[in-house]
């Protein structure tokens, strides 16, 4: 099958919603993947200045660099969203180290070496970001961008349609399939225990996570089950599980 062909079918099966995006996107993120020349690709969806949820994505790599992006609240999947702009880097180890603190370690420890962030725009509006990632350390040719761009404008359009789909993933609605649902259990939670709003409280769960290099959905998920409460404080305390309320 011709690149042409393959780009076509994936255009066609975006907005099925019988991928691997729990009904939000259709298709099959692998073989887009391998269509633009890239080891893996993620799409994350944003509110309120940050990324907070990973609804597409190829396994392994892809989604721990996303989830690694979130819990540090760092990197250029965030950058990509927040300023609505491409951002290239064909190798992460020159990049200036200065750009992406917190998430160039991360990057490196994953084997990740090049990434390309793609804005999911409709004019001023920004809905999320698609990234690619590579384990070499090599820039996207020029057809590749381009196969880049126009999957990433499909997406756009797919998550429009899908609009009243979209908003329940953001708004974390209990129907909804959600990647990150005990995240923004968690942050409610910690809300109301620690008397802050809730973008104080997701900075505390991130912060929580980082100091205690553990992966900020296992820190949700021990606020969840009660196992860890911020009540009175905001460093955390832990407790066995069903001990607090």
């Amino acid at each position: 099958m011709s690149t042409n062909a393959i780009m076509a079918r994936i255009l066609r099966d975006l907005s099925t919603g019988n991928g691997n995006g729990a009904g939000l996107l259709g298709g099959d993120p692998a073989r887009c993947a391998r269509a633009i020349g890239v080891d893996g690709i993620a799409v994350s969806l944003g509110t309120n200045g940050s990324l907070t949820e990973l609804v597409w994505s190829t396994p392994g790599r892809s989604s721990a660099l996303e989830d690694a992006q979130f819990t540090l609240g760092d990197g250029p999947g965030l950058d990509s969203y927040v300023h609505g702009a491409l951002i290239a880097v064909s190798d992460l180890e020159t990049t200036d180290p200065h750009r992406w603190p917190a998430f160039l370690p991360e990057a490196a420890q994953l084997g990740v070496r090049a990434l390309f962030c793609f804005p999911l725009r409709l004019g001023a509006v920004s809905l999320g970001v698609l990234t690619a990632q590579r384990a070499t350390p090599a820039p996207l040719a020029a057809a590749q961008t381009d196969d880049a761009l126009v999957l990433a404008a499909a997406i756009t359009a797919a998550l429009l349609v899908g609009g009243g789909r979209r908003a329940a993933f953001a708004q974390a609605e209990p129907h909804t399939a959600l990647h990150r649902a005990a995240v923004h259990q968690a942050t409610g939670i910690i809300s109301v225990q620690a008397g802050v709003s809730l973008v104080e409280a997701i900075a505390i769960l991130r912060a929580y996570a980082y100091r205690t290099e553990a992966p900020v959905l296992r820190t949700a998920e021990d606020v969840v089950a009660r196992r860890l409460h911020f009540r009175d404080n905001h460093d955390g305390t832990a407790a066995p599980s069903g001990n607090r309320d």
